[in-house]
């Protein structure tokens, strides 16, 4: 199973429909809150090129965008593959 982590905030609504997507797919992921863990903000902002919205997701260390980057991927079934990568 390919690794996955999600930079969020707790009352972000892309940040929950992201999150659920994953959790209906099973997939086990490492959440990064940025409320509290705002460290994180600066190592999300250099990960994602410049981007500072929430979510930003990372497949095996590659960027793969926000929320709708994610549903993109899952309706041209090419989620699925990248999560069974590793």
């Amino acid at each position: 199973m390919a690794t996955v982590e999600i930079y969020t905030k707790a009352t972000c609504p892309y940040c929950i429909r992201a999150k659920r997507l994953l959790d209906m797919k099973g997939v086990e992921y490492v959440e990064y809150e940025l409320h509290s863990m705002p460290e994180k903000r600066e190592e999300m902002i250099q990960r994602a090129h410049g981007r500072t919205t929430v979510p930003q997701i990372f497949i095996d260390g590659e960027h793969v965008g926000g929320c709708d980057d994610l549903f993109s991927l899952e309706m041209d079934g090419k989620l699925d593959p990248r999560l069974k990568a590793a």
